[in-house]
């Protein structure tokens, strides 16, 4: 340890030009990581999802969810469980890996055995397995509402164009489209005028399929499309191309039923419709389109929700006549307040730790040693975690605070102990040289304080050992930060301090300071209050059994969960009413709550999603619905929240819960 104090003496103005560089470098740095709320818990999982429109629950777990589970999945490597759900018109396979699998050697081997489900009944579209997404998954809600353009036609617009765009932004996962109505040609046969014409509905149904250029009946000529050849002439092949007809609900109607010289629209009517819904969205005008934007792990929430609004800004001028509403749910506008928040109480707790230096040390040149080494330990720390791939949520910040008493006390006792031997160095005729003396007080110190840290990295290492689940996915994130910077906090006390002592006390007539009258008014009034207590030692154990029956009571009224509760802006209402209900009811429930949500004070907006949407991570039936209210940062947040939790609580025939995302 000598060595390396007296080496960074000689190099004092290097130390001092690479610590100004690492504090700048790791300030940028520090403004280019990845920021989120929280660490990602999520276990290494993967979702199969297969629809299956038209089967109930029933039918879908004994035709899709087992054999699927039991022929395919079953022993696929690494897999530690099996999770289904099958409910009307779907069925999802959550797949649980061993902690610790590559999630994308593991998508290979689910993907292979997926490739034999051709065996399954041909009574569903075949399965998919969905992205893997980060543990608060959901970045963004935008809303797609007009008076101009048909849900029909904005859904063309938002399968075709909107979402592949979106999609294609780095580090998004997926993007569902709640509400989507596909375009179709339905034919509405009406019963009556089958009869009065002698016409069957198998005669319909082989006219409607082989209408079309691919059907998905297998009995019909059209499931097996053919092509239209090609002619050979002596110079030349020429390629043979069909022109489909029919390009609208009248051209369809013209065609006549097989075996009669009939037009379909004399025993139906054609005309353009759409699926079946199993979801809708409720915007606050009414129905929408709502497109939810998943993120994937690792990707830093704000710069994603921004790329995306880049994008949106750049389809708009193909969005003419809709309106494109990106404040439904936007937790970044969380997290740039949070940060905002964050970066002010770091300069106001910098500005009093200053002033507390001054105070302490009785110099401008040791408080600037020790300012200097106290943002150095915490700027290298966080370069460290940046560079070792670390989000910056939470619990890191927590740790990082954990850490600050430590840090702390690395940079004033090794300033503090290095002025006490400067003023001491003229006590006869000869005097050590200045390097000497830093030299003895820097080791003299340095070494109980690494025994210290060491005592402080051992403390926590047992977090380091607890297996893969929500605690571990918690706490070690928190127990790295807090390692890594006491550590480097060490670092810079034994080689920076010294060294920043050196070169300021080199420009100084004299000693960096005559000692601190703050502190020695705070020495003389212990003084005065140890005497009592040493003379009346049951006066002094009363005073700690009363202080610490109020902080056991304090603590019983902290609330104690893992995952501590942030005053969002972003709420949501899960909506559950009575199985069976359906969607068009769900839309009557839901636009009656945004409409008296709206007029809450405080609420800024709100849209809701029912049932759910094709290759959506979320799995709900119907009756079921989550309803999305942005709620005003410069409102009583207690308040209005309370005003919400009466407003959901007044709905009649349905059960509602008001939650944070989060």
């Amino acid at each position: 340890m000598e060595h390396i104090v007296l080496a960074c003496l000689r190099l004092r103005i290097v130390v001092a030009a690479v610590a100004a560089v690492l504090v700048a470098a790791g300030l940028w740095q520090i403004r280019q990581a990845p920021l989120d709320v929280v660490p990602e818990f999520s276990p290494e999982t993967l979702q199969v999802r297969t629809e299956a429109l038209g089967l109930s629950a029933a039918e879908v777990e004994s035709l899709i969810t087992v054999p699927l589970e039991a022929d395919l999945l079953v022993g696929v490597p690494w897999l530690k469980s099996i999770e289904s759900e099958s409910i009307t018109g779907v069925s999802s396979i959550d797949l649980l890996f061993a902690p610790g699998t590559d999630l994308m050697r593991a998508r290979q081997m689910v993907n292979e055995r997926m490739t034999q489900a051709r065996a399954l009944p041909n009574v569903s579209t075949p399965p998919t397995l969905l992205q893997t997404v980060a543990t608060a998954s959901r970045i963004m809600n935008i809303g797609l509402s007009s008076k101009s353009v048909s849900l029909i036609d904005m859904s063309v617009l938002a399968q075709w164009t909107i979402v592949p765009r979106l999609t294609g932004v780095p580090g998004v996962a997926n993007v569902s489209i709640w509400g989507q109505r596909n375009r179709q040609v339905q034919v509405l046969v009406d019963p009556v005028k089958l009869h009065r014409n002698g016409v069957t509905l198998d005669q319909v149904v082989k006219t409607a399929g082989e209408a079309v250029w691919s059907s998905p009946l297998t009995y019909l000529n059209s499931s097996t499309p053919g092509t239209g050849g090609f002619i050979d002439t002596p110079n030349q092949r020429l390629n043979i191309r069909h022109v489909f007809p029919i390009t609208a609900a009248e051209d369809f109607a013209s065609i006549p039923v097989v075996g009669t010289s009939l037009e379909l629209r004399r025993v139906a009517d054609v005309a353009e419709g759409h699926q079946p819904l199993i979801g809708d969205a409720i915007l606050k005008d009414g129905p929408g389109l709502l497109l939810v934007i998943e993120k994937a792990p690792g990707y830093n929430t704000v710069e994603v929700t921004k790329n995306v609004e880049a994008a949106l800004d750049e389809l708009r001028p193909g969005m003419t006549g809709i309106d494109v509403d990106t404040a439904i749910y936007r937790p970044a506008s969380f997290i740039e307040r949070a940060t905002s928040n964050l970066s002010t109480a770091s300069l106001i707790a910098a500005f009093l730790a200053i002033v507390a230096l001054s105070a302490v040390l009785g110099s401008w040149r040791a408080t600037l040693v020790a300012a200097t080494s106290l943002t150095l330990s915490l700027v290298a720390a966080a370069s460290v975690l940046y560079l070792r791939g670390a989000n910056f949520n939470m619990m890191v910040v927590a740790g990082l605070l954990t850490a600050i008493a430590a840090v702390v006390d690395d940079a004033i006792v090794d300033v503090e102990n290095i002025l006490a031997r400067l003023r001491q160095r003229n006590p006869g005729g000869s005097r050590p040289p200045t390097w000497r003396i830093i030299t003895d007080a820097a080791i003299e110190i340095r070494r109980p304080m690494l025994y210290a840290t060491l005592i402080g990295v051992v403390a926590v290492v047992p977090v380091l050992l607890m297996q893969a689940g929500l605690s571990a996915a918690f706490f070690k994130p928190l127990a790295w930060s807090y390692i890594i910077a006491i550590v480097v906090s060490l670092l810079v006390a034994t080689a920076v301090t010294p060294a920043l002592t050196m070169l300021l006390s080199a420009r100084a007539s004299g000693p960096l300071s005559g000692g601190s009258a703050f502190l020695g008014g705070i020495q003389r009034l212990y003084s005065r209050m140890a005497g009592p207590a040493l003379r009346s030692p049951a006066l002094a154990l009363a005073c700690v059994a009363a202080g610490i029956v109020v902080a056991v009571l304090a603590w019983w009224q902290l609330e104690r969960s893992l995952i501590p509760s942030f005053k969002e802006t972003d709420v949501f209402v899960e909506l559950q009413a009575p199985a069976g209900t359906s969607v068009q009811a769900m839309d009557r429930l839901t636009a009656a709550l945004i409409r008296d949500l709206r007029a809450v004070p405080g609420v800024r907006n709100a849209a809701a999603q029912i049932g759910r949407a094709l290759l959506s991570h979320d799995v709900s039936d119907a009756n079921s619905a989550q309803v999305w209210v942005s709620l005003d940062p410069k409102a009583d947040y207690e308040a209005t929240l309370a005003a919400v939790e009466q407003v959901v609580a007044a709905q009649p025939g349905v059960d509602g819960e008001v939650q944070a995302y989060l």
